[in-house]
């Protein structure tokens, strides 16, 4: 639906916040009314000339987003009521989920009011994931994100320059290759160009992928880098998580288990159980303040 452009805002109220720093701009706009575009979630997201952000996170009655077309239809679980997280990557593309980002976004309902301490729904293009706040002190939390099924697509590969890694396709509600590397140490994980741009397969991968890097289980534990769609390495990212824990259980011949995932950003817990996952790990909300989209013009930007 239009809006009209001579009603938008001169400031936009945002939160800055991160999960094992992913971070994201989160911007409560109960009632849709925002036209939360391409240029704008860009803007937003700049790490000079805006708040910077790996994406953005908006606020909104799920109901609500269907009557302004920004839902074609309300998602598998989730109801009209539901708070949803409209979730943006950086370039401005829509994102069907990100655990992290339901982590921040439920600690961002109850630190506003929105939302009392326990289990939280939160709906998602990928449908209802529910969000239990375990502990709750003002700007940091630590919270479980029930993740569903992790559906397994097959194998594919990446590249990266003259390094080439097979991996597991997982669908996460959006997809992963997660790739456990046998062999493979903390050290040469780090020097690996995961902040480029990787070679995959886009006939098998027809809307993009996140790819994961990650060193064999050892000991309950591996250690991860991620190469976000939309976005470029981050320090964390939940779902690439939970596929990267399915593949490394798989490696080493189990279904399900706990296994302790490092990142750049911290680390997180993974639970994988018969029919589903949950992702238990921290959030912070570290800054609030308002955006002047106005102001885009005089970095050279626009905003339609």
């Amino acid at each position: 639906m239009a809006r009209d452009d001579s009603a938008a805002p001169t400031g936009i109220d945002f939160i800055k916040g991160h999960g094992t720093l992913n971070d994201f701009v989160i911007l409560a706009d109960d009632h849709a009314e925002l036209d939360l575009d391409e240029s704008l979630v860009r803007a937003l997201c700049d790490r000079r000339a805006g708040v910077g952000a790996d994406g953005v996170l908006r606020i909104a009655n799920a109901g609500d987003l269907v009557r302004h077309r920004v839902l074609d239809a309300l998602p598998p679980g989730v109801h009209a009521s539901d708070w949803f997280m409209d979730y943006r990557n950086a370039d401005g593309s829509i994102a069907e989920m990100c655990g992290n980002g339901v982590r921040v976004f439920a600690h961002a309902l109850v630190a506003t009011g929105r939302a009392e301490q326990g289990v939280i729904r939160v709906g998602t293009r990928a449908g209802l994931r529910p969000a239990a706040i375990l502990t709750h002190a003002g700007d940091r939390a630590v919270v479980r994100v029930d993740m569903g099924e992790p559906t397994l697509l097959g194998v594919s590969s990446v590249q990266w320059g003259e390094h080439a890694f097979a991996g597991v396709a997982v669908d996460m509600g959006n997809p992963h290759l997660a790739c456990v590397v046998p062999g493979l140490g903390e050290d040469a994980l780090a020097k690996l160009p995961v902040h480029e741009r990787p070679v995959y397969d886009s006939d098998f991968f027809p809307d993009g992928v996140n790819i994961e890097i990650a060193t064999p289980v050892v000991g309950g534990r591996v250690t991860m880098r991620v190469h976000e769609r939309g976005a470029g390495e981050t320090m964390s990212c939940g779902t690439g998580i939970v596929a990267t824990a399915v593949a490394a259980l798989a490696d080493s011949g189990r279904a399900t288990g706990e296994v302790t995932v490092a990142v750049p950003g911290g680390e997180v817990e993974v639970e994988l159980r018969d029919g589903g996952s949950a992702l238990t790990g921290p959030s912070a909300l570290v800054a609030h303040g308002t955006f002047h989209p106005t102001r885009l013009q005089s970095t050279g930007m626009t905003h339609s």
